[in-house]
């Protein structure tokens, strides 16, 4: 695949794969089994593709099995999308709820409000009621 690359470097701008970086590659070999340099390992550090690069690849990489994990990655990248884009749309229908919530509480605390001050007015009549007979004169 190195080769292919590099023999058809025109095909892979910058947008469409880079090399990892040395903190990067640590990172990466600690989560998966690598062979180390020093046991037949890649001596530099592995280029790593955009999903451009992927479909690039597909035009520069000619066996089947090459082709085949040049499908299934590109069935990944698909994938990925499809869950950014239903996160996307969970965290707005999240958001609209959140707002629609505040809207309540702020009625809530009105109509409260607007119950507190009829509740402070009856007690007011009725405290001056008292002191008034009812009946006939």
């Amino acid at each position: 695949m190195n080769q292919a690359v590099k023999r058809n470097i025109e095909r892979f701008p910058p947008n469409f794969m880079f090399q990892l970086d040395n903190k990067e590659l640590a990172n990466l070999k600690s989560q998966i089994v690598i062979s180390s340099s020093g046991h037949g390992g890649s001596r530099r550090n592995p280029y790593v593709f955009t999903e451009q690069g992927v479909a690039m690849l597909s035009s520069v990489l000619k066996s089947k099995r090459a082709i085949q994990v040049n499908i299934a990655i590109m069935n990944t990248f698909v994938r990925m999308r499809e869950m950014l884009l239903s996160n996307a749309k969970l965290a707005a229908q999240l958001k609209d709820i959140e707002e629609r919530m505040d809207t309540q509480e702020i009625n809530t605390i009105l109509l409260m409000d607007k119950l507190r001050s009829i509740e402070g007015k009856l007690i007011k009549s009725i405290k001056e009621g008292e002191s008034k007979k009812i009946g006939f004169k």
